[in-house]
């Protein structure tokens, strides 16, 4: 029997992928598959143990060097395992900076701290009850949306006491005519707007995480859980001054350069990589900071809390070097709500 055009070609590459794969890895291919719940269609199956086959062999490849003193971190497989880089980077390009940061502010108010500002060694809110627990955005580029949660979580606990998880979907499905586009992407601070103009945010019980796009608003005024009146952004690039916001505000929105192989896999120890640029992309929340002794010296840490579920990093948290050159552009997109 004769194969359609593109039948013939998806079964060629089809046999030539199985061919590829390593037998030695069958037991820890279908072990992975169970532990995050992978199924795919049988046509489907060589491709991806393909891709996560190359992936795992640059993650052991980068943990020999780290064993040799060459890396401060380390790498693991983990959810994101089966992805391609282009399919990863669409996932996590989801955050769109915001053009007026680097001008004063634009139409916001600029927090610059104060050169005489005495702020403590470490910091850490995760402690204080300020920060809900890790999320999973999944596969939809709504990162934007968790740091704007994340940071309204912890105004509303430092006014009130009580930590309650605040709607993601709340913000991807009523903010859109302020330019946000759900899991294609948005902006932190068009979702403090959003929350001001509208006098009110949903909590996650009410209005719970679809992982999709939603074409109707159904925020509920009577369920607000979150409000706040205005939004600060942090002084453009000022790594001292983030400090200073960290210290003294809570929990602040922030965006980081993640296109790299490393971040995707990062799994533990102090994130520094020469190949992290200063053009951000995915949006985090800075909880705190501090200091970790590595090879006989002091290197200071970013503690940064992901939207990537608590398989990602150190249970689903970041630590990135600080005060060296702004790294990843850690302070060039940070805001805050105020109320």
């Amino acid at each position: 029997m004769q194969l359609p055009v593109w039948g013939a070609v998806a079964f060629l590459v089809l046999i030539a992928a199985s061919a590829a794969l390593n037998p030695a890895l069958e037991a820890a291919w279908h072990g992975w598959k169970r532990f995050h719940a992978k199924e795919y269609p049988e046509e489907a199956e060589a491709f991806r143990r393909l891709v996560w086959e190359k992936n795992l062999r640059k993650i052991q490849h980068h943990n020999l060097e780290a064993s040799r003193g060459k890396h401060s971190y380390r790498l693991d497989m983990n959810h994101l395992g089966d992805m391609t880089d282009e399919e990863y980077n669409r996932l996590a390009n989801g955050f769109r900076p915001d053009a007026a940061a680097k001008l004063r502010g634009g139409d916001a108010a600029v927090f610059w701290g104060s050169p005489s500002m005495d702020t403590p060694k470490a910091v850490d809110w995760r402690q204080k009850g300020y920060v809900t627990p890790v999320k999973n955005q999944g596969r939809c580029g709504s990162c934007w949306a968790f740091s704007a949660t994340g940071a309204l979580e912890g105004l509303v606990f430092n006014k009130t006491g009580k930590l309650v998880a605040l709607s993601e979907q709340n913000l991807m499905d009523c903010s859109r005519k302020l330019g946000n586009d759900g899991c294609h992407g948005g902006y932190i601070t068009k979702s403090f707007e959003y929350v001001r103009d509208n006098k009110g945010l949903n909590s996650e019980l009410r209005y719970p995480y679809l992982e999709k796009d939603e074409s109707t608003c159904y925020f509920n005024p009577q369920d607000r859980a979150a409000n706040c009146t205005a939004l600060q952004k942090v002084q453009w690039g000022n790594e001292t001054v983030l400090e200073q916001a960290v210290a003294t505000v809570g929990p602040i929105s922030v965006a980081v350069d993640a296109q790299s192989f490393q971040f995707r896999f990062y799994k533990s120890g102090v994130f520094a990589d020469s190949n992290c640029g200063h053009m951000v992309n995915h949006a985090m929340l800075a909880v705190g900071y501090g200091t970790a002794q590595e090879n006989g010296k002091s290197v200071n840490y970013w503690i940064i809390k992901n939207s990537w579920s608590e398989s990602w990093g150190e249970q689903g948290y970041f630590r990135l070097l600080k005060g060296v050159d702004n790294h990843c552009g850690i302070a060039n997109q940070a805001s805050f709500p105020t109320l």
